[in-house]
């Protein structure tokens, strides 16, 4: 594809107060590519967040029974990336390759995401199957959108600054979209049931709504603002016939593709375990701040938002950090920074050396640490989407084919792992560690003191080691942004010449 189309800029590039500001994407551009995260967030924090502790501690489902029905859409989760992935990267039409998937997806996603909040069965093995079922078909929805959408921002620009930017802006509106959902729980519907809301089965329907049509909405914003895009985006010459057996031998070849290289395997795999702690605590979350926190729903969100906030300070300065640190140091930081200051507060309390439950500085202390995990765990955030991109170059190069979707199914199925391998390992953490069920224990009064202490250790020390874990990994990561640009010159020339010939 040409840089060079006057027509090109006018439609897809940024104008100054007389003229271009060359090579730099709209703000409109790339604030609707962003929004799209928005309601991935919301997603992400549903099933993260919300969905082990909707199904275990209010419908009572066995923590090992929530686990394994989890664990069952994980692993179709990670073969509908491929699939979603694998047919956008040959997909031809009008719509270009991304945007009809991202079209088509919103409104099942929504449905299958509220439906999953609302089960008509009431048994174990019937929640168990009602969850297990819609998790995948939700899943299966976002993956329709989420790798078509991460597959766009890679393909939109070649620039650095703007290809890292575009990563943040997906950030900053993934925290938007999780932050509102926590706000719409705990503020909008909460106060409703006497200020108790997570502890009564009928608040997660209204709340359901909510969310699910905001998460349309914003989908579909971004599949919208960004259609002016298309006309000037790489196209399949021919439309591709799929059918069961082709789908296999190229989803087989993509794999094989994507895995040889060394840099996307050590990348994917440390990021891998990254997303895997964050999900098991972000799952447990709601079980600390209730239990061993004991924080009341009004000041639980500030403490997410204490969070939230961070993580959106560190996503507006990330791309200054990676001019001066690189990626590889600021995703290395990032890992680390996210165990660590998960750890600190825990281990503090179990030492008695923190403040304690109902002390006036507890809750400024969380929020202390949550802050500056945020804010360092955006450089990881940040830096594996714009690394990843950069990998999809680096393929390119050595062989000549631009396979966005393939590479980027791997993205999606490791930030969707936050809510799923995460929620899986937390379940049976829960089930290791007896812990009671039933929307009846409200309190930690409720709980017996060892359990709780080993709720803590899993919370805390036991995932540190796993950030230690994934910067091996980050060490065999070798491509250099020396290496980078040369690259893309190269590729640059060769693309002129083929327009040329």
């Amino acid at each position: 594809m040409s840089f060079n189309s006057e027509n090109f800029q006018d439609v897809f590039f940024e104008k100054g107060e007389s003229q271009m500001v060359e090579g730099k994407l709209k703000f409109s551009t790339k604030f609707a590519f962003g929004v799209g995260q928005a309601g991935e967030g919301v997603f992400n924090v549903g099933l993260g967040f919300f969905l082990l502790f909707y199904y275990s501690q209010i419908l009572g489902l066995d923590p090992s029974l929530a686990a394994g029905a989890i664990g069952i859409a994980v692993i179709l989760d990670g073969a509908s990336d491929l699939i979603a992935g694998s047919i956008s990267d040959g997909w031809k039409s009008e719509f270009g390759r991304r945007h009809p998937f991202m079209y088509a997806s919103f409104v099942p996603l929504s449905l299958t995401f509220f439906l999953l909040f609302f089960p008509l069965v009431s048994s174990q093995i019937g929640l168990a199957i009602w969850l297990a079922v819609f998790t995948n078909l939700s899943r299966l929805m976002m993956s329709l959108y989420h790798v078509p959408h991460i597959a766009l921002g890679a393909e939109m620009t070649e620039d650095q600054d703007d290809r890292s930017a575009l990563v943040a802006y997906r950030q900053f509106f993934g925290n938007i979209g999780g932050l509102f959902t926590y706000m719409a729980f705990f503020w909008f519907i909460s106060p409703f049931y006497g200020g108790e809301g997570r502890f009564v089965e009928g608040a997660y329907v209204p709340w359901a709504i909510l969310v699910s049509i905001v998460m349309g909405a914003t989908i579909f914003w971004s599949a919208w603002g960004t259609r002016s895009v298309v006309p000037f985006l790489q196209k399949v010459k021919e439309r591709s016939k799929f059918s069961l057996l082709s789908l296999l031998k190229q989803l087989g070849r993509d794999f094989k593709e994507v895995t040889k290289s060394k840099n996307f395997r050590f990348l994917f795999t440390g990021v891998l375990v990254v997303y895997i702690m964050v999900g098991f605590t972000t799952t447990l979350d709601l079980y600390m701040y209730t239990y061993f926190w004991e924080l009341d729903e009004t000041v639980i969100v500030p403490v997410l938002l204490a969070y939230a906030t961070g993580n959106a300070l560190g996503t507006f300065v990330s791309v200054k950090l990676f001019a001066i640190w690189g990626k590889k140091t600021c995703l290395i930081l990032g890992g680390l920074s996210y165990a660590f200051f998960q750890n600190v507060p825990v281990v503090l309390r179990l030492l008695e050396w923190f403040p304690e439950n109902g002390d006036v500085m507890l809750l400024p202390a969380l929020i202390f640490f949550k802050v500056i995990q945020g804010f360092f765990t955006a450089q990881a955030n940040v830096g594996y989407g714009s690394m990843m991109a950069d990998v999809c170059d680096e393929h390119e190069y050595y062989t000549g084919r631009r396979q966005e979707g393939a590479f980027f199914s791997a993205v999606a199925f490791s930030s969707k792992a936050t809510s799923g391998l995460g929620a899986f390992a937390a379940g049976l953490a829960l089930s290791f560690i007896d812990w009671p069920l039933g929307a009846h224990i409200r309190t930690a009064s409720d709980v017996a003191p060892e359990t709780l202490v080993n709720l803590a250790i899993f919370y805390g020390p036991a995932v540190l080691a796993l950030g230690f874990i994934s910067v091996l990994f980050y060490f065999g990561y070798k491509l250099t942004p020396e290496m980078h640009r040369n690259m893309l010159k190269e590729l640059a020339e060769r693309r002129n010449s083929a327009e040329t010939s």
